[in-house]
């Protein structure tokens, strides 16, 4: 009896094994590499594949900036990056990561923009949102962490319902949709997911007071994790129709309550600016933002 208590213990010991390495081999499928959903657009001699093309390289000097975009386009879902900024003096300096239609006079548009700083100053991260070709719906957050020390994740999360902006797991910017209350909202035309490092210090850092010091150049953001799950276009016709898809959900048609913790954490002690309540720009409150988007 002993003897078969162990060779069952042995037994299932191997079959943990396997469980085990399998889970290692599903979770490694996911997410890409780099060239796998995505290609260069700009300037390729400023971006280096890492690690089997499972990390990338951006470069920013005095000859160029560079980007990426995806292969294809997506009718809602869930994209997501971990990055890397710019570290030391990245003032004058934009990473920007964001979901584009690429439609020229009506856009959809949905953007992450990170905006460098001097020295010892708060990382600024502005959100923006196009809708039928309105935008101008600028919102800054300072993050709370250093984001140059260490990969943090940034996803998009886009359905029915909302859009959502987050920080790790931290919410920052909700979008929500209220076509019933004649507000715009992205949802006929795909976008793209685009990816770049420039030069804007005509307005990037405090304004376009603070300048790029080119002496610190080259500037490096690094990216890894590429992550984008939705309805790819073309594709099958009833995909961004379909109720079942995950990301529409009942779970993320409206923010969790733990997830609605972090949102007015984050309002309350990390926003810098909101064009909701920039009464210079808009001395008529905007219509999505009396519908508390």
């Amino acid at each position: 009896m002993a003897k078969l208590t162990f060779l069952g213990l042995k037994v299932f010991l191997l079959f943990v094994i396997v469980c085990v390495l399998a889970f290692q081999l599903s979770v490694s499928a996911r997410p890409a590499t780099f060239s796998h959903d995505f290609q260069v657009t700009w300037a390729d001699s400023h971006i280096r594949q890492l690690d089997g093309g499972r990390a990338i390289q951006l470069i920013l000097d005095q000859n160029s900036g560079c980007g990426f975009a995806s292969k294809y386009k997506y009718l809602f879902g869930r994209v997501s990056m971990k990055i890397k900024l710019v570290p030391g003096d990245s003032a004058g300096t934009v990473t920007a990561f964001y979901m584009n239609s690429d439609t020229n006079s009506i856009r959809d548009e949905l953007d992450f923009e990170f905006l460098g700083n001097r020295t010892g100053q708060p990382y600024t991260v502005q959100t923006n949102v196009y809708a039928h070709g309105k935008g101008d719906r600028e919102q800054r957050i300072n993050l709370w962490f250093d984001p140059s020390a260490e990969f943090h994740t940034y996803r998009i999360m886009w359905n029915h319902h909302q859009v959502v902006f987050y920080v790790d797991e931290v919410p920052i910017r909700v979008y929500k949709n209220n076509e019933a209350k004649g507000i715009p909202y992205p949802k006929f035309q795909p976008m793209g997911v685009f990816s770049t490092l420039w030069e804007a210090d005509d307005w990037a850092t405090r304004g376009g007071l603070e300048k790029i010091d080119w002496s610190k150049a080259p500037f490096y953001a690094y990216y890894k994790d590429f992550d984008i799950e939705g309805c790819p276009v073309p594709g099958p016709k009833n995909c961004a129709s379909n109720v079942n898809n995950w990301w529409e959900g009942s779970a993320y048609q409206a923010l969790s309550p733990v997830e609605a913790q972090r949102y007015h954490w984050v309002r309350m002690n990390h926003m810098i600016y909101n064009y909701c309540t920039d009464k210079s720009r808009y001395p008529v409150t905007p219509p999505e933002c009396v519908a508390e988007i």
